[in-house]
C-alpha cells in the first residue's frame, strides 16, 4: 500500500526532533540514555503520530490507545513524544531528572500519560496484558502497545507474558522490540539475529513481523498489519542501530547510559538537522479516540452472614467476599495462578466468569497484568499462595513505585499450613510488602473481619496485601462489626491486665487460649487483634503498653519484618519495648498444631512469655 510522501517527510522530521530533544535533555541532565532513544525514534514517530488514537490534552482518556515504555530508560524519548504532541512544553524537556520535575529518569505515573512505572526491565509486557484485558472488560476498541528493548527479552517474565497474551487471544496487544543489538555492558544475546527472535515469538503463538526499524514505510505497514490481525497478539521485531543518526554513536558500543558533552551535542545536532527534509503537507493530526462511556456506579456490598463460633477459614471467606463485591462493582476483577480452588477465588469465577483471568503457574505476569488492569480503572484481586508471591517481588515493588491500585491476596501463610513443608509456607510476606511505604498490609483473623477488609481494600486507592490462613478459625466478631484500615481490635481487657499480647490470624486464637489458661491462674492479660499491620494504630498500642507494662507479639512469620517489627517501630517513640514470639528458624513438615508449638508461637509459649520475669 503506497504511503503518502508528505506523511513520510513529516514523520522523518518528527523522528529527527525526537532524537534532538532526547540528546538535549540528557546533556542538560548530564545523565540518561540518549542512544537507546535514538534507535527507537522512527518506531515511535510512526506509532504515536500516524497510528495511535489518543487525546493529547487528556492522556488518561479511558478509550485512548495505550503505550507502555517497558524499556523505561528511554524515558527522554517518551517525554519528547508528548512534547511533540503539545502536552509538555518543549522548553521543559531539559528539566529531565531534576528533583523539581516529574520528568524522572524512568517513567512513573506521576505523569498522566504513564500507566505503570517502568525501568525494571521485563515488566512492561505483563502490564500490557492487563491493559488489553481491561479493554475487553469494558468493551473498548482501544489498543495497547509495549515498546521493549532486545536486552530485556532475556527476562523470563517477558515470556510468561507472551504465553499469557496468546492464551487470552489479545489481538489488541502489540509488542515492539527495538533490536539494536547492544546492551549495557556488551552486545545482546542474539545481536541482530532477527530470525531467531521471529521463531521464538511464533513459538509462543504471536503474529511476528520483522522490519527495518528505521524504514518508516516498513514501520507503518507493520502497524497496519498488527491492527488488522485477529485472534492473536502481534510482535513487531525491528532491526535498529543504537545511537542512530549520529556518526560517532551509531551502532557503536560503550555509549549506554552516557550523555553527550556540550561539544558532542552540538556536533550531533548539526548531523541530525542535516537529515531533515522539506515538508509539503499540512501538520499531522492525531486521530481522536471514541467518546468515553461511563461505567456503572458501584453498589454497596452485602453484609456478612456468619454465625458466632462457626468455623470458617479466612481463605474461604475471601472467596465469598470478592464474589459478593464483584456483584455490586463491575470494576472488580480476579486473577489466579492455578490455585483458585485453594484460595477460593473460584467462587468469583463461578459468579463472574468474564472478569476472572487465569495465568496458570506464572505469578509475575499475574501481578503485572493486575498492574495494567488497575491503571485502566479496574480493581484487580490477584491471589495465590503467599509464598509464591515472592516470585513476583520485583513486580510488587514496581506496583508500589507506581502506586498501582492492586489488591494482592496471599493464602497458606506460615507454619500453620502443616504438612506441605517450608517451600509452601510464607514466612516473609509481610517483610516483602510492608517494606514498601505505600502498601497497606492486612491480616484478618476471622471470616467477618475478612469480608469487611475485602470491602475496605477495594475502597482504598493504592496497593494492598491481604494475608489469608489455611486452617479454619471460629467466627468471633458480630456481622455488624467494622474494621477500618489502620485500626485494631481489643478482644480481651481489664483494669488488672499485666501484659498485652498482640496477635493476628491464627496466633490471635493462640493468644485467646493463653488468656484462658492465665485467667485460670489468676493472671489477666490484654489481647489485641492487629488486623491492620500497615498502617498501624500506634496510639492504641502505646496506650496498651503504658497501661499493662508489657507488649508481647506472637506471629506465624519470621521474626524480621513481621508483626513484631511493626509494633516495635510503632511504640519506640514512647520508650516501649516488645517481646517477640515468631518462627525462629527454617521449619519442616508436620501437623499444624505441632508446628505452631515447635516453632514457639503456641499458647504454651505465650503463657511462658507472660509469666517470665
Amino acid at each position: 500500500m503506497p504511503v503518502d510522501a508528505s506523511l513520510l517527510s513529516s514523520l522523518k522530521n518528527i523522528a529527527g526532533r525526537l532524537r534532538i530533544e532526547s540528546i538535549r535533555a540528557t546533556t542538560a541532565s548530564a545523565s540518561g540514555h540518549p542512544t537507546t532513544c535514538m534507535s527507537s525514534a522512527e518506531l515511535m514517530a510512526a506509532l504515536f503520530f500516524a497510528d495511535m488514537r489518543f487525546d493529547p490534552k487528556n492522556p488518561r482518556h479511558p478509550e485512548a490507545d495505550r503505550l507502555i515504555m517497558s524499556k523505561g530508560h528511554a524515558a527522554p524519548l517518551l517525554y519528547a513524544m508528548w512534547a511533540e504532541a503539545g502536552f509538555i512544553p518543549r522548553e521543559r524537556l531539559t528539566d529531565l531528572r531534576l528533583f523539581t520535575s516529574n520528568l524522572e529518569g524512568h517513567p512513573t505515573p506521576r505523569l498522566p500519560f504513564v500507566d505503570v512505572a517502568t525501568g525494571s526491565l521485563g515488566q512492561g509486557l505483563g502490564a500490557g496484558v492487563g491493559c488489553a484485558l481491561n479493554a475487553r472488560r469494558i468493551g473498548s476498541p482501544y489498543r495497547t502497545y509495549v515498546l521493549m528493548g532486545d536486552g530485556e527479552t532475556a527476562e523470563g517474565s517477558v515470556w510468561e507474558a507472551a504465553a499469557s497474551a496468546h492464551f487470552h487471544q489479545l489481538d489488541s496487544l502489540c509488542g515492539i522490540v527495538d533490536i539494536n543489538a547492544l546492551g549495557q555492558s556488551r552486545g545482546t544475546e542474539l545481536g541482530h539475529d532477527v530470525e531467531t527472535y521471529r521463531a521464538r515469538w511464533i513459538a509462543f503463538g504471536w503474529h511476528a513481523i520483522v522490519i527495518d526499524g528505521h524504514d518508516l514505510t516498513a514501520v507503518l505497514a507493520a502497524l497496519r498489519e498488527a491492527r488488522a490481525t485477529q485472534g492473536k497478539p502481534t510482535i513487531i521485531l525491528a532491526r535498529t542501530l543504537k545511537g542512530k543518526g549520529v556518526s560517532f554513536t551509531e551502532g557503536l558500543p560503550n555509549w549506554h547510559g552516557k550523555a553527550l558533552s556540550q561539544e558532542q551535542m552540538q556536533q550531533a545536532l548539526v548531523e541530525i538537522e542535516s537529515q531533515m527534509v522539506p515538508e509539503t503537507g499540512p501538520p499531522l493530526t492525531i486521530p481522536a479516540p471514541p467518546p468515553a462511556r461511563p461505567e456503572a456506579a458501584p453498589g454497596k456490598m452485602a453484609p456478612p452472614q456468619f454465625k458466632l463460633g462457626e468455623l470458617v477459614a479466612t481463605r474461604e471467606a475471601y472467596g465469598t467476599a470478592i464474589a459478593k463485591l464483584g456483584a455490586v462493582d463491575p470494576r472488580v476483577v480476579a486473577l489466579d495462578a492455578d490455585v483458585k480452588n485453594s484460595t477460593f477465588s473460584d467462587k468469583f469465577e463461578a459468579a463472574h466468569p468474564d472478569r476472572f483471568y487465569q495465568f496458570f503457574i506464572a505469578e509475575q505476569v499475574m501481578v503485572g497484568a493486575a498492574m495494567g488492569l488497575s491503571a485502566r480503572g479496574a480493581i484487580p484481586f490477584p491471589s495465590t499462595f503467599a509464598a509464591f508471591l515472592t516470585r513476583a517481588a520485583d513486580f510488587i515493588r514496581m506496583a508500589a513505585v507506581g502506586g498501582n491500585n492492586i489488591k494482592l491476596a496471599g493464602s497458606h501463610a506460615g507454619v500453620s499450613i502443616g504438612e506441605d513443608g517450608p517451600s509452601q509456607m510464607a514466612l516473609e510476606d509481610f517483610a516483602m510488602t510492608t517494606a514498601q511505604p505505600n502498601f497497606v498490609a492486612l491480616y484478618p483473623s476471622d471470616a467477618v473481619c475478612m469480608e469487611k477488609l475485602v470491602g475496605e481494600a477495594a475502597a482504598h486507592h493504592g496497593p494492598v496485601y491481604i494475608r489469608t490462613s489455611r486452617p479454619k478459625t471460629p467466627v468471633i466478631y458480630d456481622n455488624s462489626e467494622e474494621f477500618p484500615i489502620g485500626g485494631l481490635k481489643v478482644v480481651r481487657q481489664s483494669d488488672q491486665d499485666t501484659a498485652t499480647v498482640i496477635g493476628a490470624g491464627i496466633t490471635l486464637f493462640e493468644a485467646l487460649k493463653a488468656y484462658d489458661e492465665l485467667k485460670a491462674q489468676g493472671v489477666t492479660i490484654r489481647v489485641i487483634d492487629l488486623y491492620s499491620v500497615q498502617p498501624i494504630d500506634a496510639a492504641s498500642l502505646i496506650e496498651a503498653g503504658q497501661q499493662t507494662g508489657r507488649l508481647i507479639t506472637v506471629e506465624d512469620h519470621y521474626i524480621v519484618g513481621g508483626l513484631g517489627d511493626a509494633v516495635a517501630r510503632a511504640v519506640a517513640s514512647a520508650g516501649l519495648t516488645v517481646t517477640r514470639l515468631a518462627v525462629p528458624e527454617i521449619p519442616r513438615s508436620g501437623k499444624p498444631d505441632e508446628l505452631v508449638d515447635k516453632f514457639g508461637i503456641s499458647a504454651r509459649h505465650i503463657v511462658n512469655a507472660v509469666m517470665a520475669k
